[in-house]
């Protein structure tokens, strides 16, 4: 009964945590450990929240969460019996976990489905031009810049883009993208995605993933600016504003006019950086987080 409580309590404050973490103005100073945060504080919520209910779920078990679980799936009889609320919990909790699980996986297997399509497409009306060398052109008099991840990753821009953009600003916006496929930044956004299917009416779900997503832009500008001007890249950004950027294909990552402001004024004016024991304590928080919980899991209180 213990263990359920505290489950119970760490996912309400999780769910707190997430609330209060929306309106957070230090997150733009440190992006990379905004996203670690974020995806901490998802983890825990959801395991925390399934977890509370198995709990309670499997106390006549008397052995914890995950080895009442096996013992359940094994047939073996537990010490106390059953009654109706115990049965609930354990129906509500599976339920839960089954969901959260087949979300995932369902926005994983679009998302390369689509991105398989889109390979394909690239075939047929992409090429390569000798002045972009490793980048797939794509004839098209729009303004699009984008990259299409995974392990044959590609990074594609239009011929729209390329008339559009100067030479260092062309080379900003590709360094952009290159820094989205290094660091695998649609892995980071594709449990927001599979969260908000299971929750399309959770408003803190919404704003979570709304974030992440400034999050990742914001983490690969400051990748960018190792290698090219931030003026560069944020001149580049204000032309793919104003000129009316095409929307990037499902599964890809790329430039478009979201939040376009907000990313040129830090990179043009960039705020100052997280003090080092700030950074430490938000590091600290998310590992507490991640392993608190599945310690929850296997021990009986």
């Amino acid at each position: 009964m213990i263990t359920a409580a505290v489950l119970a309590a760490l996912a309400t404050a999780c769910a707190v945590g997430s609330w209060r973490f929306t309106t957070a103005r230090w997150t733009s100073r440190a992006p990379r450990l905004a996203i670690i945060l974020w995806q901490s504080l998802g983890v825990s919520w959801g395991l925390a929240t399934t977890g509370a209910m198995l709990a309670y779920a499997v106390q006549p078990y008397g052995t914890g969460v995950l080895h009442g679980l096996i013992e359940f799936g094994s047939g073996e009889a537990p010490a106390h019996e059953w009654d109706a609320l115990h049965v609930l919990a354990l129906i509500a909790g599976l339920t839960a976990l089954t969901v959260l699980i087949a979300v995932l996986l369902t926005a994983g297997v679009q998302t390369l489905r689509a991105r398989r399509r889109h390979r394909i497409l690239l075939r047929l009306i992409a090429h390569d031009d000798p002045g972009v060398p490793g980048v797939r052109v794509l004839a098209h008099p729009g303004a699009a810049a984008y990259c299409v991840p995974g392990l044959r990753s590609q990074v594609v821009v239009s011929e729209g883009a390329l008339k559009l953009l100067s030479e260092g600003e062309l080379k900003a916006v590709l360094a952009h993208e290159a820094a989205h496929v290094r660091e695998r930044h649609d892995l980071v956004l594709l449990p927001f995605t599979a969260l908000r299917r299971a929750m399309p009416w959770s408003k803190v779900v919404a704003e979570a993933q709304a974030q992440v997503e400034l999050l990742i832009e914001m983490a690969a500008d400051d990748r960018a600016r190792r290698y090219c001007s931030p003026r560069r890249l944020a001149t580049a950004l204000l032309r793919f504003g104003t000129a009316g950027a095409m929307p990037n294909p499902n599964g890809t990552l790329g430039v478009h006019a979201h939040h376009v402001m907000a990313r040129v004024e830090r990179l043009i004016e960039p705020l100052p950086e997280l003090d080092i024991p700030t950074r430490y304590g938000f590091m600290v928080l998310a590992i507490a987080l991640v392993t608190a919980t599945p310690f929850l899991w296997v021990i009986q209180l």
